[in-house]
């Protein structure tokens, strides 16, 4: 295809996703347009999918699909990336009203036998309400059949892991590890391409129409990791909240232009507070754009006071 003159960063339209758990808060703290009388969980803010595609907003891309894109354009867009079908990451928002299930996600190996996907994702806590809470891991090491018990017993709710959060803390989910989205929090989740989900536990809730959702037990149990003991929040290393062999997630402090990357290397920036503008596109609190690998503007520059972002990367 021949080559565009692309003058900004692509920004997306994003895809609501309705959930029994979900809010509003996505439009209430991130003014997002949401449909209305529906609990929307999440929005997919960039996403290359066989079922959900991320279409460009602006620019001479406009309405194109995301995956057009990593399929013709892959180097202007994305620089030198290792091949694969589809782009390799996703990047969400989530709004938990309510709880959600007790889940967990395969590794690549357990994912091959199953027939699903391996999933690693990174939350990071864009909003916590006053006593807003993450599931994650285990209490003590339990065995499979320990785990069993407590299922049929209706008591595995104690032996998660509970960790109290605020704004801005963040936690690394590999593969494996059992966790749940504790009520009050609001997140940005970056994570590999997968939407293989196992769910072992719904804390016996119904949907409107009186039915249980649909529970993965046996998968479940081939995934968690029973070693997985008392996990905690990501330590922040200078600016790097993450640096998995997949994606790089670090939280920039925007107080003066910087430039996101090197020419040649394309990145996901999510506007965390304030606004901050690249090119001819502005960014607000809650929104994401992709700045291309060939883009020559390649500067953030803040454009109210206490901006901050989150910067993910591909390590080559």
């Amino acid at each position: 295809m021949s080559k565009i003159n692309l003058t900004g960063p692509l920004t997306f339209d994003p895809i609501f996703m309705e959930r029994i758990w979900g809010g509003r808060h996505l439009e209430s703290e991130f003014g997002k347009k949401l449909p209305p009388d529906v609990r929307v969980g999440e929005s997919w803010e960039i996403v290359d999918r066989p079922e959900a595609q991320s279409i460009v907003a602006n620019g001479p891309l406009k309405g194109k699909p995301l995956h057009e894109i990593w399929t013709t354009q892959r180097k202007e867009v994305f620089g030198n990336l290792p091949d694969s079908e589809r782009f390799p990451l996703m990047a969400k928002l989530l709004d938990a009203k309510e709880k959600l299930s007790l889940q967990v996600h395969p590794s690549g190996k357990v994912a091959a036998k199953l027939g699903g996907e391996p999933k690693t994702e990174l939350w990071y806590v864009a909003a916590a309400q006053p006593g807003a809470k993450l599931f994650v891991g285990l209490r003590e090491t339990m065995t499979r059949a320990q785990f069993e018990d407590a299922l049929r017993s209706a008591t595995v709710a104690e032996h998660v892991h509970i960790i109290p959060v605020r704004t801005g803390d963040a936690m690394f989910l590999p593969a494996g590890r059992l966790h749940a989205v504790g009520a009050g929090n609001l997140l940005v989740e970056i994570q590999q391409n997968s939407d293989t989900t196992y769910r072992v536990f719904d804390w016996n809730r119904v949907s409107k129409n009186g039915k249980a959702r649909p529970l993965h037990i046996e998968q479940a149990l081939q995934c968690i990791d029973f070693n997985d003991v008392a996990p905690g929040l990501v330590e922040l290393s200078g600016e790097v909240l993450a640096n998995y062999k997949l994606f790089k997630v670090q939280k920039w402090i925007l107080d003066r232009p910087r430039q996101i990357a090197a020419h040649g290397h394309f990145a996901i920036v999510c506007c965390l507070t304030g606004s901050l503008q690249c090119a001819d596109v502005d960014l607000a609190a809650g929104e994401f754009f992709l700045v291309p690998a060939e883009l020559r503007d390649r500067q953030l520059k803040p454009l109210r006071s206490e901006t901050s972002l989150l910067r993910v990367t591909i390590p080559l």
